[in-house]
């Protein structure tokens, strides 16, 4: 069991800095708007005597800049609700708003290009093409929108240099350790500069030093590269690093704290 209350680590000088970078984002009268929001929000499987209600009525928002957690037991949602922001799953019912427009209004084409340009995804799995180069993985994306092939290679080779594998640009992924494999991935879902970056246990298959190493990197990113990201996550030490921790279990999402705790989160 988790208690109800956890003691922060000692990243207040990270916290501080993510959130100087995010005060970039207010506009002149100090507020800064939101980037993603959900209004009544379900996602029910099933019907019957085997319905199962994965979300509820879920409501939150998310500001410009912020970098905010979601933690829950294994099977809460997490996923789930990360595909619904993403537009790769419908909802039963609610609505998903990016920047005041509800996803439910976009036509099939404006669907595909929020997913594809607005939209940076980064799985547990890093899901790379094993026998293509990292910079020929990273530059699937552009290559899918209709980039040329020179130029999105370039864009590729840029954004390997800033995940730190400017050496790794040629070399085929399936040769890459772990660790390297998935900021590769980060670098994939980078290249299109989205505004949203959405990460599902982007270090869960990771021993802890890499782990460590990503979500470092993936803070860097997120403050230089302007992002608002949500990651879904079982690390509480890292969850804890962000601006905000939620917690979904039972199809209710409620911040961090609030709760008695749940179980079985590793």
């Amino acid at each position: 069991m988790i208690p109800e209350t956890t003691q922060r680590n000692d990243h207040g000088a990270a916290e501080r800095e993510a959130n100087s970078s995010a005060e970039g984002f207010a506009t002149p009268a100090g507020q800064r708007n939101p980037v993603i929001e959900t209004r009544e929000l379900r996602k029910v499987f099933g019907s019957g005597e085997a319905q199962q209600v994965v979300l509820g009525a879920v409501e939150f928002s998310v500001l410009e800049g912020e970098m905010i957690a979601i933690v829950g037991p294994s099977g809460s949602g997490k996923s789930t609700l990360l595909h619904l922001l993403a537009a790769l799953d419908t909802p039963t019912s609610g609505t998903v708003y990016f920047r005041s427009r509800g996803l439910h209004s976009f036509q099939e084409a404006p669907l595909a290009d929020y997913r594809n340009k607005s939209v940076g995804f980064v799985w547990q799995r890093h899901h790379l093409l094993p026998d293509f180069t990292a910079a020929e993985n990273v530059a699937m994306p552009l290559l899918m929108r209709g980039t040329k092939r020179a130029d999105a290679l370039n864009s590729a080779a840029g954004q390997l240099e800033q995940v730190g594998l400017a050496s790794k640009n040629s070399q085929r992924a399936g040769e890459l350790s772990g660790g390297e494999q998935q900021r590769v991935a980060i670098a994939r879902a980078l290249v299109n500069q989205p505004s949203l970056l959405l990460a599902d246990e982007p270090t869960g298959d990771l021993d802890e030093r890499n782990a460590d190493a990503v979500f470092d990197l993936m803070q860097d990113l997120h403050r230089t590269q302007r992002l608002t990201s949500i990651l879904a996550t079982h690390n509480l030490a890292l969850a804890e690093r962000c601006d905000r921790v939620l917690s979904l279990e039972k199809g209710e999402l409620k911040p961090w704290g609030l709760r008695s705790g749940f179980q079985n989160v590793n």
